[in-house]
């Protein structure tokens, strides 16, 4: 598969594709004689697994040691797994986090929901 339709499937610029193979974040892609990047299965799965990591909010630099210690073999198993781990802790305490801050919006919302409603039942009583 071509970088354009690489780009548009999973809605990633073509710049961030370069990039994110660039920093080794995507294993090298294979090229044909002019240079042109074919993208593989392989290669297809490690974009859609960065995407998904990026979305959730993990750093670069902590996917950047997952692919290092995934290309070096089974021997870090154990490592890949306890940087998972601890991706998986941080993005829970932020999700706590992100739920506090969403509950002070709801009420932040609501108070001003109560003030409108109570300033437009004001002024439909001085119309009557």
């Amino acid at each position: 598969m071509r970088m354009a339709e690489v780009s548009a499937k999973y809605e990633l610029s073509q710049d961030t594709l370069r990039y994110y193979e660039r920093i080794g974040l995507i294993p090298p892609v294979n090229r044909n004689n002019s240079g042109v990047r074919n993208y593989t299965e392989d290669n297809l799965k490690w974009v859609e697994f960065i995407k998904c990591m990026r979305t959730a909010g993990l750093p670069i630099e902590a996917l950047i040691e997952y692919v290092g210690l995934f290309q070096l073999g089974d021997e870090t198993l154990e490592a890949r797994k306890e940087l998972l781990k601890e991706q998986r802790d941080l993005l829970f305490a932020k999700m706590g986090d992100m739920k506090k801050t969403l509950e002070r919006l709801d009420s932040k919302i609501e108070r001003y929901e109560q003030t409108v409603g109570e300033k437009e039942k004001l002024l439909n009583n001085l119309e009557k």
